[in-house]
């Protein structure tokens, strides 16, 4: 894990962004190996996202080919779309007899304000997936990060840049690994009470600031897991994303969590999923202190 402590440390999960400093948007997407097994669960209030019914456990399709996350709100979905044309050209898909369809689940975040209002295409989509690459993942101002932001819910003057973040980490023979776009309402603080962005409060949440926002999270792991055993996962990454995002869950996040099984090795899911819960925080941290600023809108570390 010293050359890669990202999520792409997880044997045969590649990553690729497209990033368009302009208008402060992007598209991140992973690419999966197969055969995977995937789960899902959104929190927050205001999702916005595509194919993720299929990730329910009763549902037929249990492999997808990879996943999507971009800016651009509801208009970013279709960055999919071009991640969809280039695994069919590829030759990968669900078998059906009229040839392989892509099984892509996208979730997005709202950037619209933050540079020109030119949300990512499914041209970009395509370009982020011909990026795809197994070498640590670029973190920061990056991707479906390039856009984000957090600090909003006090009010826009506390607003600060936020991005894309990873994290990985081995569990016996296994490797778990998570990336973050962290695009949150709340304020962001470290698993020692460190706070990266605002303070504690002993008010209630009335929200003052904007209130379009979300955090999509991406685990991974070559644990051989159940889908019971992805949504614990995704129970304690959702845990996490709490711990180190506060307010979280509101009504003006999106905040999702994905997970996927892409491997054979033996875990212990005890470990396995306190190692979601810190690899979720360490992630969305990263986030943070990886973010530079755009647009106007100071890092972390220039304030």
């Amino acid at each position: 894990m010293e050359s890669n402590s990202t999520i792409t440390a997880v044997p045969g999960v590649a990553v690729g962004h497209w990033t368009d400093l302009d208008a402060a948007t992007g598209v991140t997407v992973i690419s999966l190996p197969e055969p995977n097994l995937a789960a899902f669960e959104a929190r927050g209030g205001a999702p916005g996202t595509r194919e993720t019914a299929l990730l329910a456990p009763s549902m037929k399709v249990e492999t997808i080919q990879a996943l999507v996350f971009s800016g651009g709100s509801a208009f970013g979905l279709a960055a999919a779309d071009g991640v969809m044309k280039e695994l069919a050209a590829a030759g990968r898909g669900h078998p059906t007899p009229a040839g392989p369809v892509p099984i892509v689940p996208a979730a997005i975040l709202y950037d619209l304000f933050v540079g020109e209002n030119a949300p990512p295409t499914a041209e970009n989509g395509a370009a982020a997936f011909r990026a795809c690459s197994e070498d640590p993942v670029e973190l920061g101002t990056v991707g479906a990060g390039t856009g984000a932001t957090v600090a909003k819910w006090t009010g826009f003057e506390n607003m600060r840049k936020a991005g894309i973040g990873s994290a990985a980490t081995r569990v016996g023979t296994a490797t778990l690994g998570v990336l973050a776009a962290v695009n949150a309402v709340g304020d962001v603080v470290d698993l020692h009470g460190t706070w990266l962005t605002g303070g504690p409060t002993l008010e209630p949440p009335a929200v003052r600031g904007f209130r379009e926002n979300t955090t999509l999270v991406a685990i991974a792991t070559d644990a051989a897991l159940s889908k019971s055993d992805l949504l614990r996962l995704i129970v304690r990454s959702h845990d996490a994303l709490a711990a180190t995002i506060r307010p979280a869950h509101t009504r003006y996040d999106g905040d999702i969590v994905f997970a996927v099984s892409c491997g054979e090795e033996d875990a212990d899911m005890d470990l396995l999923s306190e190692t979601a819960f810190n690899a979720t925080a360490a992630a969305i941290v990263s986030a943070v202190t990886s973010a530079t600023s755009l647009a106007g809108i100071p890092a972390v570390g220039d304030v």
